[in-house]
């Protein structure tokens, strides 16, 4: 964030196999920068940075237009269907630090699907390993992208229809994260209208946060 006219922010994105972390990751950063495809075993064994180019139009600060670049760290689904959950744990740990440890973490992103139902327990390992990565102010830096909403939407639900309809155990996380979520469409290819609407959401919770971040560590 050394130039004044441009914005950095770090993004992580975690969950269960299948939940299109990975093509999550590739919305945001407008690329298809981490391997995402139907498998039936985990598809992502190692974590990887990706980044955007400049992104004009989202951002002012100061009175100025200020350009937004997204790096988001694509990481091992956890659990896993053949690495194990300490793996994993210390994987995603080791990445967060080298790639985050000068400018920090803003938000670590949750995904789910929001074409299957959340049934009790079913988000508990993935939030534990938030937790345990973020430290007591997890509920702060984490934010849940629902996937798959356009299937959702194809069964007739809106946003607002289908958060009425939702489990308690959804509603329960949503609110631990204080209502910080996202629906995303799991289309390959997003426009530039709609990988837009996502990133001002993202900034919002960044802004609202008043740019806090985790992780960053001087190396005064």
């Amino acid at each position: 964030m050394a130039d004044s006219n441009e914005m950095t922010i770090n993004l992580v994105v975690l969950g269960k196999t299948q939940t299109g972390k990975s093509a999550a990751g590739n919305n945001l950063l407008g690329s298809s920068d981490f391997e995402s495809h139907l498998s039936p075993s985990s598809v992502t064994t190692r974590c990887s940075l990706g980044r955007s180019g400049r992104i004009l139009g989202l951002l002012r600060r100061n009175g100025c237009e200020t350009a937004l670049r997204v790096r988001v760290l694509d990481t091992p689904s956890y659990p896993h269907s053949a690495l194990s959950k300490e793996h994993v744990r210390d994987t995603v740990r080791a990445a967060l630090a080298h790639h985050f440890e000068e400018e920090g973490l803003h938000l670590a992103l949750l995904v789910l699907r929001a074409d299957l139902p959340l049934c009790p327990g079913e988000s508990d390992d993935t939030v534990q390993l938030i937790q345990e990565l973020l430290g007591p102010t997890w509920k702060d830096f984490t934010a849940v992208l629902l996937t798959h909403a356009d299937k959702a939407g194809e069964a007739g639900y809106s946003e607002e229809t289908y958060l009425h309809s939702a489990s308690s155990n959804l509603l329960s996380l949503l609110s631990l994260v204080q209502h910080k979520y996202i629906f995303l469409d799991n289309h390959n290819t997003v426009t530039k209208e709609e990988r837009n609407i996502v990133l001002r959401k993202l900034l919002n919770f960044i802004r609202k946060n008043n740019y806090q971040v985790l992780l960053k560590h001087s190396k005064e």
